[in-house]
């Protein structure tokens, strides 16, 4: 039988397997790289030292996506109280940019607008409808596991979830380009 340090031991491996989800809405939280850093990294830290009061394995994911809610949260209260800056940098998403070779500049930019299309649609979304799309379509987590994370019944979040799909396919109707037309106008 295990002793409850290799159990917390093998938890703790565990948890680094969200590192990449984790900062993914982290990011989506803060909009900005080092402060999502920062933030994934005061989330473990809690995390690792509180493992021993997790109760269920099966919770982990959740657990941590509500640890790292509920910190920023508490940042936004003190940020109310502080002047704000703002770190604009231009490459944050140069990554993004860069293409294989086996695309022509034609598929390129039609994958770049798309691709920035969402983005923007995504962001231009309320806090609470953003970040029901990125838990439930980019991290994938179930619905019970959104409500534990955001502190509210499951109907809650299919109901939210439901508006937040309407209004993003609104707001990606609204931007539609047809790329019809830009073949069209390619073809001699």
């Amino acid at each position: 039988m295990a002793s409850q340090q290799d159990l917390i031991g093998q938890t703790r491996a565990d948890a680094t397997e969200y590192i990449d989800t984790l900062f993914g809405y982290a990011l989506m939280l803060t909009r900005n790289r080092a402060d999502a850093e920062d933030l994934l990294q005061e989330t473990y830290f809690r995390a690792f030292r509180a493992m021993d009061n997790l109760r269920e394995k099966s919770t982990l994911k959740g657990w941590l996506f509500t640890i790292l809610r509920n910190i920023w949260l508490n940042e936004l209260r003190r940020r109310k109280t502080l002047p704000m800056h703002v770190e604009i940098h231009e490459n944050d998403y140069l990554a993004d940019e860069l293409t294989g070779s086996t695309q022509d500049s034609l598929e390129t930019l039609i994958g770049n607008e798309d691709r920035e299309r969402v983005r923007s649609a995504i962001y231009s979304l309320t806090v609470d409808f953003r970040e029901i799309i990125l838990l439930r379509e980019f991290e994938e987590l179930s619905y019970q596991e959104i409500a534990t994370v955001l502190g509210c019944p499951a109907g809650t979040v299919m109901s939210r979830l439901g508006r937040a799909r309407a209004k993003l396919r609104e707001l990606l109707e609204d931007t539609t380009v047809p790329h019809e037309s830009i073949v069209k106008e390619r073809a001699p």
